[in-house]
């Protein structure tokens, strides 16, 4: 093509976009929706995205750093005007991120594994990208069951971060005692960065109300007590290990995987499951039911209702990923005496 682009490269964008256009933003953002419709529909527009990597190119991906540099949150001529405008700009910074989602309100869902844990606990998490699920102690929580409200705050009082959750089945609910937070990412990003603040906040979708407002408070906590960060791929024995060792003597270790293993492909993710089994440590998890295959007893995927929060293989509870609900389903909890 004419500015340098495979024409396989602009169908396949065409074909991604329109895709997410129809099936993926429509009960989510209707903007999202409005501009990938507008990008299928628009084969100079694709090719221009051709030119991002295939593996960076993802619509909220694209969409996210078009915002972050400024895109107007308007209607699709005016945001597609401004991208012809900086196509350079936003191939460039589209080429060198990844979706890198931190979501607090995933802690909500984690917090009930966390609780049949005693502590002090030391967290390592796995794709951790600033670290903001490293703070489920420092974050209140709303858990709603049957008209009553369980509501949990650090000794300090009600947190800048308050999640919401609904919640059956009776887990018990007690702040984590953290002493150690680490964790690994590809590319890890600073809370104290303010380039990486913005695309953080930038990757929620439009009219995803109160979340970029609660990820900036979570920024400001993880920033005051920064976590130790590694750069490196955690499905590499070697790398997982080295980090489990900087754990201090005397807490539990435990691992997390809060939605990063489908993006794991397949082998390294086996290996990783493997590896895990070798370290002396917790793991907690939040999946889909049928990304692998160490459920204990197995799981129904089609009957379970969310995601599976589990602890080490073990099904505990139905999740929202994103921690919205909880339904516990572990009569018996994992190493512990309490029934939920």
């Amino acid at each position: 093509m004419a500015d340098g682009t495979d024409g396989d490269e602009t169908d396949a964008v065409v074909e991604r976009y329109a895709r997410f256009a129809r099936d993926e933003a429509p009960d989510r953002s209707a903007l999202y929706a409005e501009w990938a419709d507008g990008v299928a529909a628009d084969a100079l527009l694709a090719a221009l995205l051709a030119r991002i990597p295939a593996t960076r190119r993802q619509p909220p991906l694209v969409f996210a750093v078009t915002r972050m540099l400024g895109a107007p949150e308007d209607a699709f001529p005016a945001w597609a005007e401004w991208l012809r405008e900086h196509a350079d700009e936003v191939v460039a910074a589209a080429s060198v991120r990844r979706l890198q989602t931190n979501e607090p309100q995933r802690c909500a869902a984690l917090l009930p594994a966390l609780a049949t844990i005693d502590g002090p606990i030391a967290l390592l998490e796995l794709g951790a990208s600033a670290g903001l699920c490293l703070y489920p102690d420092r974050y209140s929580y709303r858990y709603r069951e049957s008209g009553r409200v369980v509501a949990l705050d650090p000794d300090d009082g009600t947190s800048t971060v308050v999640l919401d959750c609904e919640v059956t089945g009776g887990p018990k609910l007690r702040l984590p005692h953290v002493v150690w937070r680490g964790g690994i990412d590809l590319e890890p990003l600073d809370a104290a960065d303010a380039a990486d603040r913005r695309f953080l906040t930038s990757l929620v979708w439009p009219g995803e109300t109160g979340r970029a407002e609660r990820i900036s408070a979570a920024l400001d906590i993880a920033s005051a007590d920064p976590p130790t960060l590694l750069a490196g791929d955690a499905s590499d024995p070697d790398v997982l290990r080295a980090a489990a060792a900087r754990a201090p003597a005397g807490a539990t270790l435990v691992v997390t995987t809060p939605g990063v293993l489908p993006h794991i492909p397949h082998a390294g993710r086996e290996r990783l499951l493997d590896t895990l089994l070798t370290v002396d440590a917790v793991w907690i998890t939040i999946d889909p039911p049928a990304l692998h295959e160490r459920w204990h007893p197995p799981v129904d995927a089609a009957s379970w209702g969310g995601f599976v929060l589990g602890r080490d293989g073990a099904a505990l509870a139905a999740v929202d990923p994103l921690g919205s609900f909880v339904h516990w389903r572990a009569w018996r909890t994992p190493g512990t005496d309490a029934a939920g």
